[in-house]
């Protein structure tokens, strides 16, 4: 077998596996390989933005981990909308109603489309004041400003293609959305180096030894780089490209679930639903970002070279979880379709799977990261005080990865069976009531290594809540299909709750 068919062996599509029957591995394995990697091709935004601005300067790279909390903030207040589609659309499907789930669909991109609008105006008009309550420094301020303003303005096509994975994903396609976001991130890595830095000291050229065309096209344009702004404009314009293609995709139906232009229309009784569904889930992602958000309060107390390893350290343990990104939504995707199937028992089985697998192979990763700290940080800054800083920060936390990876095996079993503020309350209560009040205190006794002290206190205690929690099995009463339905407009009214 030669290489690229071993490698297309790892990426199969819904009409390989059944979610609903038969064994439980392999499914859940071609269900969550694809997000992985997709998670990674959008995990390289960050890190393309993060290494180009290292190389920039120190205060640009500061200024993205102000930016970087506040874009999550704003995702995350809008990200129940797709949370909720994606669960609905993914028991709809399990309980073989496809009409059901095209509507949910398609009134999950109405009401993300007025959403993002309205969260990028506020964030926009909001953006300046709120980095500087966060405490950024004089220098750093009008870096981060200017970024976020950028991002603002596009958050329309960032949240736009997150909602069209989540989508695709509650049906069991995971493969297309892994493709097209190859494809935005391959523009993205291209466009960064040559709209931060323009055609004047671009690290590219001298790399290349293009130094006579550098100078050529300088002579022709006078493009010195936009900086910071320059990452932010490669970003918003990759994703912007990736969702017209997305939309195109669903709007065809060939793959994945279909949109239809006339289920578009604003059902305001839906969006009810939505909202049931969603809002505890963007009351997770808010918890999670004002997390970030009032910890780099704290960590803005501290010099730059603090704040700039903290953001190296929070891009790095992005990477490293991805597979507990990934398998946490193919394991949403199994629940959602084997709850909507009436098979709780199958869903159950694939949460437990994903805990064991998870908690091994990241705490592997967690020793790994452990011996080779400095090394990783050194890619991301010239910077040696950066440098140690940085590796201090994963040392503490990498031996507490595995029990990030059973808190979101859990945790998206609960989401996928429509208990989303079940999985909200043990977001909140591990960063809010555990992480925070630790890093506040400790950081005044150990100063920024009580910050990092926290994350690992917080890690393990949040997989133990998780794990207590789905024992008691109150997951099993939610059916998200039972409801009355208007076959014209498939408006469907439910109730759901959470224990």
């Amino acid at each position: 077998m030669g290489l690229f068919s071993r490698i297309s062996s790892l990426f199969k599509g819904p009409e390989d596996f059944d979610l609903t029957s038969g064994g439980i591995a392999k499914p859940l394995f071609f269900l969550s390989m694809p997000i992985v990697v997709t998670n990674l091709f959008q995990t390289a935004y960050n890190l393309a933005d993060t290494f180009w601005l290292g190389q920039y300067s120190t205060d640009a790279l500061a200024a993205i981990s102000f930016a970087f909390p506040m874009v999550f903030l704003l995702i995350s207040l809008g990200m129940g909308i797709s949370v909720a589609g994606s669960v609905l659309v993914a028991q709809f499907t399990g309980a073989d109603e496809e009409r059901e789930a095209e509507y949910a669909a398609s009134q999950t991109v109405t009401f993300a489309v007025i959403v993002s609008v309205i969260l990028g105006v506020i964030g926009y008009l909001a953006i300046e004041n709120f980095l500087a309550v966060m405490g950024a420094s004089e220098d750093v301020l009008p870096l981060a400003t200017s970024y976020m303003e950028v991002i603002s303005l596009g958050l329309l096509f960032m949240f736009g293609f997150a909602v069209f994975i989540a989508l695709m994903r509650g049906y069991g396609d995971t493969i297309t959305p892994m493709l097209v976001m190859f494809g935005s991130v391959v523009l993205n890595i291209v466009l960064d180096p040559f709209l931060i830095f323009g055609f004047e000291n671009n690290p590219v050229f001298g790399v290349l030894s293009l130094d006579g065309l550098e100078s050529t096209l300088f002579a022709a344009t006078g493009y010195t780089g936009s900086g910071i702004t320059g990452a932010a404009l490669a970003t918003v314009f990759s994703r912007a490209l990736a969702l017209v293609v997305g939309l195109a995709i669903m709007f065809r139906g060939t793959r994945g679930v279909q949109i239809h232009i006339r289920d578009m229309i604003p059902d305001l009784s839906y969006l009810r639903r939505l909202v049931r569904i969603g809002l505890p889930a963007s009351i997770e992602g808010m918890g999670r970002a004002l997390s970030m958000n009032l910890l780099l309060f704290i960590v803005a107390f501290f010099p730059d070279a603090v704040v700039a390893a903290y953001g190296i350290g929070t891009r790095v343990f992005s990477v490293i979880f991805l597979p507990a990104i990934a398998v946490a939504r193919g394991v949403e995707t199994m629940t959602g379709q084997n709850m909507g199937a009436d098979k709780p028992d199958r869903a159950e089985q694939a949460a437990g799977l994903a805990a064991k697998v998870l908690c091994g192979v990241l705490t592997a990763a967690g020793v790994i990261i452990f011996f080779v700290a400095a090394p990783i940080a050194d890619v991301f800054t010239t910077d040696p005080e950066v440098v140690d800083i940085a590796a201090q920060f994963l040392r503490y936390v990498a031996l507490t990865f595995g029990f990030i990876g059973i808190m979101r095996a859990y945790t998206g079993s609960f989401r996928g069976a429509g208990k989303t503020l079940t999985a909200a309350a043990i977001s909140v209560l591990m960063l809010g009531i555990i992480r925070f009040p630790i890093a506040w205190v400790a950081s005044g006794q150990l100063g920024e290594r009580g910050i990092w002290l926290s994350f690992a206190i917080s890690n393990v205690i949040g997989a133990l809540i998780a794990y207590a929690w789905y024992r008691r099995g109150t997951w099993r009463k939610s059916d998200l299909t039972e409801s009355n339905v208007n076959p014209d407009k498939t408006n469907i009214e439910t109730t759901t709750g959470d224990d």
